[in-house]
């Protein structure tokens, strides 16, 4: 599999000089199985870049994995170039809206609405089906297999593990570690502390072993206590995770928007500096616009 990262930023997409090198463009990645199928994970502002180098395979079939629906996940979609051009199919998937019922064709469809965008779904060319998933859900995508588990944001969220050849992926999407949301002396206390044990675990067992893991780490640890609650994760927590996992290499990503390139640098090497690899731990990368990794 390869993998290229179109879109690495976190919450706004956030071009200019100070984010040259590691890119403003918000959550797309492009994955190709060993089969060259298409692969998009979520379709922030990264996901039009994309989009202007699939014209020498056109028409094509592709599959998009909506981690979750929150703005710099899907922006870019309505900006998706094979959209609006017949004989390409595209396949997107994402989760339920529990809150007001809705599937994922539904919730992208109002980006499509009139007050937000001048070309009506009607008028799209492509054939496009969209499949809303269910926890554990696989699906075949080409010669790859994507499977999913819900993760821990303000939304649901999916994280999405791909298999091809015995190669794997897992991506989270947003996610922050659960914690207790009770004080010791509530009553709840001890039901959610059993919830949330049980919850991390399964998340770690669903990541273990995997070959590359792509992680939210919008955060420092000093960041964090300001924002707990808000859905990311942090450097500390997710070099936890993926020594835990037994991951062999590991992609920050998400990048906190008001972190210019010097200071992702900085903080990066703070978190390397606090975490010294030992053998059998991760190899630790920076995600970057642009940049490409094979398995």
């Amino acid at each position: 599999m390869k993998i290229k990262f179109w879109g690495v930023r976190g919450s706004i997409a956030c071009p200019g000089p100070k984010t040259l090198k590691y890119g403003g463009n918000t959550s797309c990645i492009e994955i190709r199985s060993d089969d060259n199928d298409l692969i998009i994970l979520d379709a922030g502002t990264g996901i039009f870049q994309l989009a202007q180098t699939l014209f020498p395979e056109l028409p094509l079939t592709c599959h998009i994995f909506i981690t979750h629906t929150h703005w710099d996940h899907i922006q870019g979609l309505p900006f998706f170039i094979p959209s609006f051009i017949p004989g390409n199919n595209l396949n997107i998937y994402g989760a339920f809206d529990p809150v007001e019922q809705r599937g994922i064709s539904s919730i992208l469809a109002r980006q499509l609405e009139y007050s937000y965008f001048p070309v009506r779904e009607e008028e799209l060319k492509a054939t496009t089906k969209y499949v809303t998933l269910a926890e554990h859900q696989t699906v075949q995508a080409g010669s790859a297999k994507v499977t999913n588990i819900f993760m821990n944001h303000p939304v649901l969220n999916f994280g999405y593990k791909i298999e091809c050849n015995g190669k794997t992926v897992f991506f989270t999407g947003d996610h922050e570690e659960l914690y207790n949301l009770y004080a010791p002396e509530d009553e709840d206390y001890h039901k959610y502390e059993k919830f949330m044990t049980q919850k991390n675990k399964a998340i770690l067992d669903f990541v273990r072993g995997v070959d590359v893991l792509i992680a939210d780490t919008s955060y420092t640890r000093d960041d964090y206590p300001a924002k707990q609650g808000w859905g990311h994760g942090t450097f500390d927590g997710n070099m936890r995770l993926a020594k835990e996992a037994g991951v062999k290499t590991m992609f920050f990503t998400h990048h906190e928007p008001t972190r210019d390139d010097a200071n992702l640098e900085k903080v990066f090497q703070e978190a390397l500096d606090r975490h010294p690899r030992k053998p059998g731990d991760p190899e630790y990368l920076l995600a970057q616009e642009g940049l490409e990794f094979e398995l």
